[in-house]
Formats: C-alpha cells, structure tokens, sequence
C-alpha cells in the first residue's frame, strides 16, 4: 500500500493527467479517541474527538479516475496554478 499526502496550507491537489484542482476520491484510515456523552435516553453526541494516526490510503481523480497521478502543487497565493489546466493526458 501506498501512501499520498495530504494538503496543508501552502499545498493542494492537482491531477496530472487532466489538471483536475477540486475533485478527488479519497480513501484513508484515521484513528481516533473521542469522548462520547450518551442523553438520558441514549442518544449519542461527540463532545471531543482528537486523531490519534491518519493515513491516506489512494487518492485518485474523480474526474478522469486516473490512480497515482495525484500530485501536491503550491496554492495560488504560493505560486500555484489558479485553475484547472491541462494535465499530460497519458496514462
């Protein structure tokens, strides 16, 4: 299994195949500690919840489906493209 990373403040996503900016399928899996306050009648709410580990498992291209194409490039405030382009459109 691969890991992608996942954007931060500065960075964002960008297919390289089609230049998709804003669409992605994102599977991960994320463990958690949270505390649970249950109501007289057992309803649930989360009143804290803090990730303990978070990994991102694919992240592909919900546009063109393209898997490994996804790639990390600067925000348009950080020198980043600001909309989509083109991508390659290879394989």
């Amino acid at each position: 299994m691969t890991t992608a990373s996942l954007p931060d403040e500065r960075t964002r996503w960008r297919c390289a195949h089609c230049g998709n900016l804003t669409r992605f399928d994102v599977t991960r899996t994320t463990r958690v500690r949270e505390f649970w306050h249950l109501s007289m009648g057992g309803a649930p709410s989360i009143d804290e919840r803090e990730v303990l580990e978070e990994v991102v498992e694919q992240v592909s291209c919900r546009w063109c489906g393209a898997v490994d194409r996804v790639e990390l490039v600067a925000r348009p405030e950080f020198g980043g493209p600001d909309g989509e382009g083109p991508g390659d459109g290879g394989p």
